[in-house]
């Protein structure tokens, strides 16, 4: 397996790890390329390991436009039992699909009713991949569960502590969705993937005569493989449309919204409103069940503070340090300063402010390529906490709680 400069001598594993033919690992196997190749790779090094598939949706879920080769599709199951057949590892499916009906689909859902912005992948990965697979994979004496994210996490004897570090392919990296990873779980992974580029893992997947070698990526949210989320509430929750107000950030009514839950921070198109300049959703507000409007210059923020923070590659901060910060899933990350706000809080200060900051998406910090940690998105930086006194991003209460009303 390729080597990156500056790892261990016996990365991913610990000094102290057993001979490769004693190790047992699960592959979370999905019946794409990646997942393919990370058991083919194993495979081929010597370990014992096992593929299983996870039937996650519900029989009941509104899918909208079907995909008869998406995650979680029978054709995804019947590619992925033939590339353990090819391999000549065992394969099983298992059933999973009420917990992830509850932990992911159902949470995704209420954070929007809630006006934030949930990201289901972090949600599976902690709930699911590496909570209940992990789980299942111990019952069956395995030590790891692998799967094909390009990521590369293992045990670094300097830090005495497991690490998570962007994986060779800077396009496809997928750290970002890693930061909630607990020391107990990553010990428990492996990300074999991580240390090749994604046209190596088609190159390999050709070489091994695997058949799923030239099939597409997939771009969508598992469980809404139309890739509409608002159809998909409409259907999974009627109670999403219930219309409000729209509100510019200065208190004035502007229009009816069909329900928060179909809006995001920095959103343009679709807001239904006619104004003499380009609006953005600059903030929602559930309580009131509003949206707030505003010009670009009103989308941009310092800064944003983080909750239910979770340190990876480090135990921890006790003052100011400066780091990359990554407010989204494929967004650069941008240099930042962040020190503690308290228990479990962290405030993100920017060099330059950054676009759409979006409560309930996660917010993670890079030293390099070192995953140092992050949170959930509480809020942008308000002036209470160090923010620009003369910028807000919420209509005032005094003026929105009776604008559009005679």
């Amino acid at each position: 397996m390729p080597r990156n400069n500056g790892v261990p001598p016996t990365w991913p594993l610990p000094p102290d790890a057993p001979p490769k033919h004693e190790i047992r690992v699960v592959v979370a196997m999905s019946g794409g390329v990646d997942s393919s190749v990370a058991a083919a790779l194993l495979k081929k090094e010597g370990y014992d390991v096992i593929g299983i598939t996870m039937q996650l949706w519900p029989e009941d879920l509104p899918l909208g436009q079907r995909s008869d080769s998406g995650c979680c599709s029978l054709t995804a199951v019947e590619d992925a039992r033939r590339v353990a057949h090819r391999l000549g590892i065992p394969y099983y499916v298992i059933n999973v699909q009420e917990p992830f009906q509850e932990a992911v689909i159902d949470r995704f859902a209420d954070e929007y009713l809630r006006g934030l912005t949930p990201n289901p992948c972090l949600l599976c990965n902690q709930t699911v991949k590496f909570g209940l697979l992990l789980e299942k994979a111990l019952e069956l004496d395995a030590d790891y569960v692998a799967t094909g994210h390009y990521a590369r996490i293992g045990y670094d004897p300097a830090r005495e502590r497991w690490v998570v570090r962007k994986s060779a392919d800077p396009r496809k990296d997928q750290t970002y969705t890693f930061y909630g990873q607990t020391q107990e779980q990553l010990r428990h992974t492996l990300t074999p993937c991580g240390e090749y580029t994604k046209d190596q893992i088609r190159e390999l997947a050709r070489e091994l005569g695997l058949g799923v070698a030239a099939k597409p990526d997939s771009q969508e949210i598992c469980f809404i493989p139309d890739n509409d989320y608002r159809r998909f509430l409409r259907e999974y929750r009627p109670g999403a449309h219930r219309p409000g107000p729209i509100y510019d950030v200065d208190g004035n009514y502007l229009g009816q919204h069909e329900g928060i839950a179909f809006y995001t921070v920095g959103q343009r198109k679709g807001l239904g409103i006619a104004a003499g300049k380009r609006l953005y959703v600059v903030a929602i507000d559930p309580e009131r069940n509003a949206v707030i409007v505003g010009g670009a210059e009103h989308v941009r923020e310092p800064g944003l503070v983080v909750r239910d923070v979770n340190w990876v590659s480090i135990p921890g901060i006790d003052g100011p340090m400066a780091v990359e910060a990554q407010i989204r899933y494929n967004a650069t990350p941008a240099p930042a300063v962040i020190e503690p706000a308290g228990p479990g809080r962290i405030i993100t200060r920017f060099a330059e402010p950054q676009w759409g900051i979006s409560p309930g998406q996660a917010a993670v910090w890079y030293d390099g390529d070192l995953l140092l940690g992050g949170g959930v998105i509480a809020g942008p930086l308000g002036p209470e906490i160090g923010g620009d006194p003369g910028h807000t991003n919420r209509a005032p209460q005094s003026q929105a709680a009776t604008a559009g009303r005679s």
